[in-house]
């Protein structure tokens, strides 16, 4: 199978505590979302955050690869409802990201629910990317 690129952009405006953003989600096209500082390290205020969006992203990854593992096994799951809440601390960084599941899954038991769901923790590739992965940058300053 060939692989597949996303993409997201971002327009900021201003300096850092009193400027504005917008994230777009180039290649689904599902939207433009508005972010700031204040949504970012204070309350959401109908804006989102980095940390927002890599929960979104983490949670759908981690439903995608648990489901396929539990499938693999015999047991697919009825359903699997999954929060990622991401912790960002201003001047350090983002410090935890906990995985809450409460899945549906018939046969099968509390033990090997739970070792299946540490094995898609693990192995989703968004948690194998937060783990380290080579980052290129390309910069250029307009005139």
């Amino acid at each position: 199978m060939a692989g597949t690129t996303r993409t997201a952009s971002n327009h900021w405006e201003g300096d850092l505590m009193s400027g504005t953003g917008q994230v777009t989600l180039e290649s689904s096209g599902v939207g433009t979302f508005d972010v700031n500082w204040p949504s970012r390290a204070e309350q959401a205020n109908g804006k989102t955050s980095p940390e927002e969006l890599i929960a979104a992203a983490h949670s759908s990854c981690f439903n995608m690869a648990f489901s396929n593992g539990l499938a693999k096994a015999g047991t697919p799951p009825t359903s699997l409802d999954t929060t990622a809440a991401v912790t960002f601390v201003p001047g350090t960084g983002i410090t935890e990201i906990a995985l809450k599941v409460v899945g549906s899954v018939a046969g099968m038991s509390a033990d090997d629910f739970q070792a299946a769901a540490e094995d898609a923790k693990e192995n989703c590739p968004v948690s194998q990317a937060l783990k380290s992965v080579p980052i290129s940058l390309e910069a250029t300053l307009s005139e």
